[in-house]
């Protein structure tokens, strides 16, 4: 049995196929989708397949899996091909955000702790899929996603949905000032713990999509830490490093 988490908003839109994966002792690496942290790949592949047969049964997918740097690079997908599923190979180089308007293309981001946010723009037809550490987050990835929208497909802000998956919280999330001054001038996005501090990201990615022009009420946070929440989720942090990743997806349905 694979077990998701999934947004309550996104849920009333039929063309829309969305899910946030979650560890299963009884599958491979409790489920990890990740090839690129030295996993047997066939294991992973394989886990990836069951995931593909569970989410389509018998449509042809597309699933687009993109080498995430921590940065703010964001790729327009734009054919009907599936890239770096089975293989690191023919990933999307560079990139760590992901826009589509194709039928049957399904966006896909791996994260243990960092942010994962699925956009949708339910007049366009268009979803993206970001991956935000502190990096991107600092870099304002959001942003650069919804311009990117706006600039190919004609995206208004207003009319985006958007969930923020499962990602490590302020509860957590200790870093240092090096890390947090990047956040100083954006109220309420860190708490101070003696000379650190609980940095909250989901948070930071909530407001950035405000800035952006989202509706308030078309953002759903999931209020789900993975450090607290290590039983249903890979959390880098808290598992000392651990390899397993898990996926947050988005695409039109056929």
């Amino acid at each position: 049995m694979i077990d998701f988490y999934r947004f309550n908003h996104f849920r009333k839109y039929d063309n829309l196929i969305h899910a946030v994966t979650m560890k299963s002792n009884n599958q491979s690496y409790a489920f990890s989708l990740a090839l690129h942290t030295q996993e047997d790949e066939k294991e992973i592949i394989a886990n990836r397949h069951k995931l593909e047969k569970f989410l389509c049964s018998n449509k042809k997918l597309y699933f687009i899996v993109a080498n995430q740097t921590h940065g703010k690079s964001v790729k327009v997908i734009d054919t009907l091909k599936t890239k770096g599923w089975d293989s690191l190979n023919n990933a999307i180089e560079n990139c760590d955000a992901l826009i589509c308007n194709k039928k049957g293309v399904i966006l896909t981001i791996l994260t243990a702790d960092c942010v994962p946010i699925l956009l949708y723009d339910s007049v366009k037809g268009v979803v993206a899929a970001i991956h935000a550490g502190w990096k991107g987050t600092k870099e304002n990835i959001v942003q650069e996603t919804i311009v990117k929208m706006e600039e190919e497909f004609g995206t208004n802000s207003k009319d985006i949905v958007a969930g923020i998956a499962p990602s490590i919280g302020s509860c957590c999330y200790e870093v240092g000032k090096e890390v947090a001054k990047n956040f100083f001038n954006t109220p309420k996005a860190y708490s101070k713990k003696e000379d650190k501090y609980m940095l909250n990201l989901p948070y930071i990615n909530q407001q950035q999509l405000l800035n952006c022009g989202v509706k308030e009420k078309n953002i759903e946070m999931s209020g789900i830490c993975t450090a607290c929440n290590v039983d249903r989720f890979f959390s880098y942090r808290k598992e000392n490093g651990c390899s397993g990743r898990f996926m947050s997806i988005i695409g039109l349905d056929i």
